[in-house]
Parts: C-alpha cells; structure tokens; sequence
C-alpha cells in the first residue's frame, strides 16, 4: 500500500515539471507551520504555571504579558507559515494539472482513431479533466496537511513526554488505537473501494444518460425507470457499494470518535490519581492542564491524516485512470517512410480482432481497387465493413496482411501523408459549436473563404446557408441554429470536397437523410468522387449498383465479388439481397381491401 502511494505522489512530481521544487518548498513549509502550532500551548501552560505560583497575589507573576505575546506570536507565525505553503503548493498544483491535461491530450493525438471510437468523449472528459482536478486538490490541500500531520506527532510525542511522561503515555494510547481504527477502515477489503467506485460511477452515469434519451420512449409508452433493468441495475449496484462500505466502516469510524473526543475519561481521572498519590501533587496537576489543553489538538491532528489517506486513496485512482490513457500505445511511425506512387487500395490476406472481442471482425480478406475507381461494400450487418473501412486510415491496424495504398503498406506510409491521402465521411456526423466556415475549413485550415464556399456549393449547401442568419458564419449550436441530420452530412461533404484528397471513404452516408437530402447528397457525391479511389459502404443498394466492383462481406470473410450483373448471375447472397431490396421497395402501406 506504501508502495503504491509513493507511486503516485512520484507520478504526480513527474508531470510538475519545474514546479516540483515549489510543492515541495510548500510540504516543507507545512511542516515547520505544524511545528509552529504546538508552541503556543507550552506558552499558555507557562503563564497557568506562573499564575498558579503566584497565587493569590498575581503581582508576581511578570511574565505573564511575555507569555502571552509569545503565544500569540507563534500562533500568527503558524498561520503566516501554512498560508505561504498553501500558496506554493496552490501554483504548483494548477500548474501540475494543467501538465498533466496537457500531457493527456498530446498523447490521444498520437492514439489510433478507432481508440476514440471505443472510448466515448463523456468518458475520457472525465478520466482528464476530472482526474486532474482531484490530484490538484491533494496537491493543494491534503499533500501539505498530511506532511504537517505527520510532522505533528513527531513533535508531539516529544512534548508529551517533555512534563509526566504517564500522562504522556495515557495520551498516546488514543492516537495508536485511532490508527489501528483508520487501518480497518482504508485496509483489507476497502483498499480499492475508490477505484470500485468509480467504475460504479462511470456505469451509473453512462446509464443514466441513455436513460434521459429514452424519456421520450418512457412516456409514450407509460413505463418506468423499471423499464430500463440497466439503469435500474446499475443503481441498484452503486446503492450496495455504497452501503456495504458505510456499514462496513459503521464501527471502525464510531470507534474512531469515541477514541479521540473520549480522551479525557481516562486522562482526567488517572491524572486526579496521580495528583493524589505524588509528593508534588501540585505540579502533576498543573502537567495535567497541559496535557487537557493540548490533547484536543492532537484529535485534531488525527482527523487531518484520515482526510489526507483518504485524499491519497482518490489521488492513487486518478493516477491509475490516467495511466490507462498515457499506456494506450500510439501508432508506430516506420523508420524508413514510404511514399506511394498510386491511389489504388489493395487487402491482403487481412485479418483483425477488436480489442477484447472473442472472434475475428475480418478473416483473410482480399481485394483491389483499382485507382480511380469505385468499390462498395455490403452485407449483412455485422459483417465487417465499416472495420475493412476503418483500416484504410489507420483506426486500427491489421494483425495479420496488409492493407495497401498505392503498393504500399500503411503501416509504412507516415501519418500525416495517409491522412492528407484519405477522406473519409462518417455515418455519424460531427460539427463543432463555431462558424460553418470553420466547420468547413477543419479539413485545410488555411483554404480562403472563397475555397470554402465553392467546396459548400458543390456540396449542394447553398440552400443550407440561405435560410442561415449569417449565411456561412452563422456559428452551430447557439441561439437555436441547429442542422438536421441531412443537412449535416452536406457540411461534412463540403469539408471532404474542400480537403480535395485523392482517395474517399463513405460509410453510410446517406443513412439518417431524408429523401430530398439524399438526393443533394447523391448530387454531392458526382463532384467529390469525381477522378477520385473510392470505397462506400451502403445498405441500399440502389446507391451502389453502378459501381465498379460490389465486395460481399459475410461474418467478417469476403464471400463474393464482382459487379452488379455479375454477382446477380452468381445466385449467392448478393442476389438475395437485391431480391429482398426489390421487395421493400414495393412495400406499401395501404388498408386490407374487404374479399380480397
């Protein structure tokens, strides 16, 4: 457990960068702070002793006002101390969870795109954002409150054997039983109850936001949350963590409590024994108003190192969740790059696994096109088109063959040269909350204004940006300007268009378009597909007939390919397709005629 706590206190310093030495200029001033704040007490204990010599006749004690300011000055000394620490350990915690975002983000650049895919935005916002917001509190607040606590008794343990050392130890004995408590409840079966509850966290929320999706559908339908098991489920998984944890740290924590606010049952009774039994019983009583006034700081004490391990506990997962990103291997760039000669693309012998997956998504899949030409895949769902797809730019990569582009594998062709290559048009559509000029011109940044509007033109946008206030700079997603689905897809036409790149992926994008916005988009298609290598991936057919070559994929293995003739003659799959596609065509929805 140590062991690990040193972890991630390190793993913190490595991402504080120059600010190491000010966290722990910080710790170090927190220490001395601590120092500082017992003693005020040995002070106060000073001006009791002299008042008790001095009685009744008070003139005598001189020293009183020298105490008293003595006290006074340690005290603001304490304070001025720990407000300069918190002061370096505040800069220096901002600055170590700005390095550390910033680390998190220039490292996911670097991962292969199809790890987005499997890692939701909601998810990684939180493991960067969040995390780091929760190492910048211990940083801040709890690494120096737990140096000083742990300072503290060090020096406590000296005072309280510096007047009666049996008093001394009867207020140890609080101390120790209160960490043995602390152990219970942080040990044993709950020394990974934070990184269970985050996970219990994450499925609660994840959940949960499919949950309001489905509202609509709840209402509709007049079910409950019932009607959702998963959310339900994972309530109900979150509720038993929790309470089991409370439950289990019912007692400990109860004991906790009673060991630090009962000290006095056993200090002021034993001391009142000692008082009566010693030879000097006036100077045991007054070791034992000491030890009355300064036992309630050393509870104090107590509770700042249970909240710092606690604050540790939550820093160790953060760290952890934030290790699960910075150990994601990022695609590996060839030692000697190539470059290819042509735009054709061309599977080998290709086969991969998703992460995690039981079988294959693709088995030893073969195929070419041609530069200049179009290619279409389809088949069932599942099958694996959008996968074979996702290879082309480097999602993910094959483990076994190769994908090639231009005779080159894209294992060997450098990053940013395969992406100025490829466009590739999503079935999903993203636009960023800014101007649909921006939005355009996210595929080349530095294209003019006019570049930008042929590109929205030939994407068939014109009618888009005619209804917008601001034409082309109205900004998405403010004051009730929203595209529908459609509409989206054109901008993400015009982007790809405006990128210009010689080999163009479509996945479904045609899926969520109306029939007047399929129709501009199949218009878009003529200029961006235009002398350029394209693959699409559809599910009407009627889109992919004209083709150059239909590739059939069945359960991740190519099962046929050919042209629309061709693969009707063949009598396999594709012409089932086709038959069953004529069929919904014909589909009608009409009344039962009655004696028919």
């Amino acid at each position: 457990m140590k062991e690990k706590k040193r972890s991630s206190i390190s793993r913190l310093m490595g991402y504080a960068g120059g600010y190491k030495a000010l966290t722990i200029t910080g710790c170090t001033l927190s220490g001395i702070s601590a120092v500082l704040s017992l003693l005020p007490y040995i002070f106060i204990w000073f001006v009791i002793r002299d008042v008790f010599a001095a009685l009744p006749d008070l003139s005598g004690a001189t020293g009183l006002t020298h105490y008293g300011w003595m006290a006074v000055a340690f005290a603001a000394a304490s304070v001025l101390v720990y407000f300069a620490a918190l002061m370096c350990t505040h800069l220096a915690a901002f600055r170590t969870a700005r390095n550390m975002r910033q680390a998190a983000v220039e490292h996911i650049v670097t991962l292969p795109l199809g790890f987005f895919s499997g890692n939701q935005s909601g998810r990684l916002r939180k493991i960067i954002d969040s995390n780091a917001d929760m190492t910048e509190s211990l940083l801040a607040h709890q690494l120096p409150d737990l140096v000083g606590a742990v300072v503290t008794p060090v020096a406590a343990i000296a005072l309280l054997f510096v007047f009666d050392w049996r008093l001394g130890l009867l207020s140890l004995v609080p101390m120790i039983l209160s960490v043995y408590l602390m152990t219970l409840m942080m040990g044993g079966k709950n020394a990974d109850f934070f990184s269970r509850y985050q996970i219990e966290l994450e499925k609660m929320s994840s959940h949960a936001v499919e949950y309001v999706r489905g509202i609509p559908v709840l209402k509709v339908f007049q079910q409950t949350v019932y009607s959702f098991k998963s959310f339900y489920k994972a309530i109900m998984s979150y509720n038993k963590l929790a309470t089991d944890y409370a439950m289990s740290c019912r007692g400990p924590m109860t004991a906790f409590t009673t060991a630090l606010n009962g000290t006095f049952l056993l200090l002021i009774p034993a001391g009142m024994l000692l008082a009566g039994t010693s030879s000097d019983g006036r100077e045991t009583l007054l070791n034992l108003i000491f030890y009355i006034l300064f036992t309630p700081a050393c509870a104090g004490m107590m509770n700042r190192i249970m909240h710092a391990s606690e604050a540790l506990m939550k820093a160790d997962e953060a760290v952890r969740k934030l290790d699960q990103i910075m150990l994601e291997k990022p695609l590996k760039e060839a030692d000697n790059p190539k470059i290819p000669q042509s735009n054709s693309i061309e599977f080998k012998n290709v086969a991969f696994t998703y992460p995690g997956a039981s079988r294959p998504a693709l088995r030893n899949v073969s195929f070419v096109i041609p530069q200049g030409s179009t290619a279409a895949l389809v088949g069932p769902s599942g099958g694996g088109k959008t996968t074979a797809a996702n290879l082309i730019p480097r999602f993910w990569d094959v483990e076994k063959g190769q994908v090639l582009v231009g005779g080159v594998d894209v294992r060997e062709i450098r990053s940013e040269d395969l992406m100025s290559r490829v466009a590739f048009v999503f079935q999903d559509t993203h636009l960023f909350k800014a101007s649909l000029l921006d939005n355009i011109r996210a595929a080349r940044p530095e294209a003019s204004r006019a570049e930008a509007l042929r590109a929205a033109h030939d994407a068939q946008c014109d009618d888009i940006l005619e209804k917008l206030p601001n034409g082309i700079d109205t900004v998405v997603g403010t004051k009730g300007v929203y595209l529908s689905g459609g509409e989206q897809q054109r901008i993400a036409l015009a982007r790809a268009i405006l990128k210009d790149a010689p080999i163009i992926v479509l996945d479904e994008a045609t899926a969520f378009a109306d029939p007047e916005n399929e129709y501009m988009i199949q218009k878009a298609f003529e200029t961006l597909t235009k002398g350029k290598t394209v693959l699409m991936i559809a599910h009407r057919l009627s889109t992919v007939r004209n083709a150059d070559k239909i590739i059939v994929l069945e359960n991740g293995s190519l099962t046929e390919q050919g042209n629309h003739e061709e693969l009707l003659a063949g009598n396999k799959l594709y012409s089932a397709m086709w038959q069953d596609y004529q069929k919904s065509a014909q589909w009608k929805v009409g009344k039962e005629v009655a004696g028919v």
